[in-house]
């Protein structure tokens, strides 16, 4: 099996069971890790050896195309509409959750504390590939748009993603450190400004020319693409002399193309739409190809028990942020629903501690993939039921509602 015929089998297969799954009313990304695991070395063994070695390229290739798609949708205007709680709902539910999975780490794993931190962040992300579309299905609707409900939570679920992708970046490069080094204190500040400046410099220039010039929307996504990848070279070429964050220089370069050239900024996401359709093929199924199923029995019973653990964390993480919002239960209890989701995020970066050799990689990849299977389907279904009964209806039914309540 070479390796054309082998990725020409994955995006077969991947869609074709990604496809069953979606009339099944569940999320397609669930179809195509199941092909990974049934195609892969530990099952039907049809894929070519070559690319299972270039899986963690291509599963970084989908990160950039991730974290660009993000930062081409950040709207600050979203953002400050509900103000403190929106900027909660971007750092307390994960922050919550990952000192969950610290806790559980330390005290059943018998592991180190920066090993939990690496697990949680890997666990705490939301799923923009799942919650963004019934978002803005909901928002068409009228849902809860009185109080900004799915605008709210897009932006929320967006910034969370970044927020844990830089921390797990961070505790990335700490595990690698056979003792606490307290140059990371000043290090890791220091990646991030530069990042952040890269950034920047990049996506000014990149705006300049779009002012000055009219570019063709493929030519600009994918000077984004290829300056995206320059990042992530010139972090591996500074490490031995300089910590860089390749991940936030490709943030930065992204909100300042969508702060100054919104029109140009909406289009380019759209080109990115129809990357990110291979890309996601690509990433599940390998992610999948790369879960030893024997993996799943070892360690299935207490990544189960963390993972409920976690999403308790995460959830009193949820409310903690709305406390003093116009919210009510119900719809508090929406956002919990609507933050449970998780796949996109997990299946990027789930793999990449095993891929490094680090020893608690195996249990990593497999909390990654049980949280995919588990939490994916749970979270849609449980919005889908939902948000009718949650949420305010749109405003003229309200009044309708209103008036049939009046009667009686």
């Amino acid at each position: 099996m070479n390796f054309l015929t082998s990725i020409g089998i994955i995006l077969m297969c991947g869609f074709l069971l990604g496809d069953i799954c979606k009339r099944l009313k569940m999320p397609a990304l669930l179809g195509m890790l199941l092909t990974g695991i049934i195609l892969g070395p530990y099952i039907l063994k049809l894929l070519d050896a070559s690319i299972l070695n270039l899986s963690a390229e291509l599963r970084q290739l989908a990160l950039l195309i991730i974290l660009t798609r993000a930062g081409l949708s950040l709207n600050f205007k979203e953002l400050r509409k509900n103000g403190r709680h929106t900027l909660g709902l971007c750092f307390l539910p994960a922050t919550f959750e990952i000192m969950g999975y610290i806790l559980c780490t330390i005290l059943f794993l018998q592991r180190t504390w920066i090993e939990g931190a690496l697990l949680g962040c890997v666990m705490a992300a939301v799923s923009p590939a799942v919650i963004v579309p019934r978002m803005l299905k909901i928002k068409e609707k009228g849902y809860g748009t009185d109080k900004g409900i799915p605008q709210m939570i897009t932006a929320g679920a967006s910034f969370d993603d970044v927020f844990v992708i830089l921390l797990f970046s961070i505790f990335l490069g700490m595990t690698q450190q056979e003792a606490f080094d307290f140059t990371i204190l000043w290090k890791t500040p220091l990646s991030m400004i530069l990042g952040l400046l890269g950034g920047l410099l990049i996506g000014f220039t990149i705006c300049f020319f779009l002012k000055r010039k009219k570019r063709n929307t493929t030519f600009t996504s994918l000077m984004i693409l290829s300056f995206s990848m320059l990042f992530m070279g010139l972090e591996n070429i500074l490490k031995p002399y300089l910590l860089y964050s390749g991940l936030l220089s490709v943030i930065a370069m992204s909100m300042i193309i969508y702060k100054k050239r919104p029109k140009e900024a909406q289009y380019i996401s759209q080109q990115y739409q129809g990357y990110w359709i291979p890309a996601e093929i690509l990433l599940f199924v390998l992610v999948g190809a790369t879960l030893d199923p024997k993996n799943i029995f070892a360690y299935g019973a207490p990544v189960l028990g963390m993972m409920c653990f976690g999403l308790l964390c995460r959830s009193l993480g949820v409310y903690f942020s709305l406390l003093g919002s116009k919210l009510n239960k119900k719809e508090k209890l929406f956002c919990v629903f609507a933050y449970l989701p998780k796949a996109t995020v997990q299946a990027a970066i789930g793999a990449i501690p095993l891929s490094m050799g680090l020893p608690f990689g195996s249990i990593i990849l497999t909390s990654a993939v049980l949280s995919i299977l588990i939490t994916a389907p749970l979270g849609a279904f449980l919005i889908d039921i939902s948000y009718k009964k949650l949420l305010n209806p749109p405003k003229e039914q309200h009044i309708i509602l209103k008036e049939k309540t009046d009667f009686i």
